[in-house]
């Protein structure tokens, strides 16, 4: 199965070790994986704002890219919402927006591809951490994910999830939302880093950047220097070069050092 990947923009600007664990993961689930140079942001950021031209014209880009592939996969639920709804940005356009509804069925979260529609199931992991799991408001409202990372998680040993209270509250970043409403934000990140560090875990996880960063950044100014916020892909991709006796380099996926700016 040839498979387009979309990095997305926080990805590549902020955390590109997931979209590496992701390309090695899904090369380990029989997939040849392809990374347009050419690709673009998913226009998620503009068209909550209203600017609903920049929205179609990236969804042109990213059929542009990604019309060719068998499947696109991309490690993150919101950019995978809003291609969903791409279709809709066209309907003065029946034949553009068939194209794009065709490319749309085939557009998967990476955690549900690897779940459900992988040609074949990820090889075991090995790696000892205590983890609990923030389910992300975008993948689990508008795409159903929830048993997806449990279910691939439990596939590496050693892995102790530890489940939250209120794992399916969100974080308070949403996207502008924390910007506009900052204290109300605020206050949603400390009860998610409270439920989450009741768990006693060594770190807590996620399958959107947008909440792992939020959920970070509130640990680190409330001075917790310890606990990880790793994306699942990170954990699983370092479980499987650990069961194959290829430890990952210091800071390849898990157990990067930590840096706080206040």
């Amino acid at each position: 199965m040839r498979i387009g990947f979309f990095v997305t923009c926080l990805v590549d600007a902020v955390r590109p070790r997931i979209g590496f664990a992701s390309i090695q993961l899904l090369e380990a689930a029989g997939c040849t994986v392809e990374v347009p140079a050419a690709q673009t942001c998913c226009g998620q950021p503009g068209f909550n704002s209203g600017d609903r031209a920049s929205g179609t014209r990236l969804a042109q880009v990213f059929l542009e890219q990604f019309e060719s592939f068998d499947a696109v996969v991309a490690p993150s639920g919101s950019c995978v919402a809003m291609i969903r709804d791409y279709p809709g940005l066209f309907a003065d356009q029946p034949a553009l927006a068939e194209r794009l509804q065709r490319l749309v069925s085939r557009t998967h979260e990476l955690l549900d591809f690897l779940t459900h529609h992988a040609p074949q199931p990820l090889p075991a992991g090995a790696l000892p951490l205590r983890a609990t799991y923030h389910d992300s408001c975008s993948g689990l409202r508008n795409l159903g994910i929830k048993h997806q990372p449990r279910q691939l998680l439990a596939t590496c040993d050693g892995v102790d999830l530890c489940e939250m209270r209120d794992a399916e509250i969100c974080c308070g970043f949403g996207g502008s939302f924390s910007v506009k409403l900052g204290e109300i934000a605020t206050r949603m990140a400390d009860n998610k880093c409270n439920h989450a560090l009741a768990t006693q875990p060594d770190a807590i996880l996620g399958g959107d950047l947008g909440c792992l960063l939020n959920i970070e950044g509130r640990l680190r100014r409330r001075g917790d220097q310890r606990t990880q916020v790793l994306h699942v892909a990170e954990v699983l991709a370092a479980g499987q070069l650990a069961a194959s006796g290829e430890l990952p380099a210091p800071g390849q996926f898990v157990g990067m050092p930590v840096t706080t700016k206040d």
